[in-house]
């Protein structure tokens, strides 16, 4: 197991963070899951009055998909993932572990609507797996590209 941090990719970081962004975008699209989560999110009131995005949540929103996908390129160094195969197990556990026990939690907790959980945990599933393919992938050239 390699445990070098100066030997993660960041370019495949960004592209990892570009390609989250840009799923993310589809999933909450008027043509799959957009129309059913303002109508979920119409249940609140707070949420009602907030349906234009302002910039500084769109910034926060991509720092935070850069932590996700620096933390799971970490994962991918750590456990010396080189495949597609291995990089697919890893999304699925990683985003079983984290993402779909806190929505689960928020719905549980915070009244939130329990059909908020899957559209979430879908949109959060597509991106996990698709960092995680990425980076993974990403590794494996760049490893065979260093030797």
């Amino acid at each position: 197991m390699n445990n070098d941090v100066s030997k993660i990719n960041y370019l495949a970081v960004i592209v990892a963070v570009v390609a989250a962004a840009v799923v993310s975008n589809g999933w909450y699209s008027s043509f799959l899951f957009g129309k059913k989560w303002m109508a979920l999110r119409a249940l609140n009131a707070v949420a009602l009055a907030d349906t234009k995005v302002p910039g500084w949540k769109v910034s926060v929103e991509l720092v935070r998909e850069f932590v996700v996908a620096y933390v799971l390129a970490r994962f991918v160094n750590r456990l010396g993932i080189t495949d597609w195969k291995g990089a697919l197990r890893l999304g699925f556990w990683v985003w079983l572990g984290f993402p779909v026990a806190m929505l689960v939690g928020a719905s549980l907790w915070d009244n939130k609507p329990w059909m908020l959980v899957p559209i979430h945990a879908g949109d959060w599933f597509m991106k996990m797996l698709l960092m995680a393919v990425i980076l993974g992938t990403w590794r494996r050239i760049w490893a065979r590209n260093s030797q």
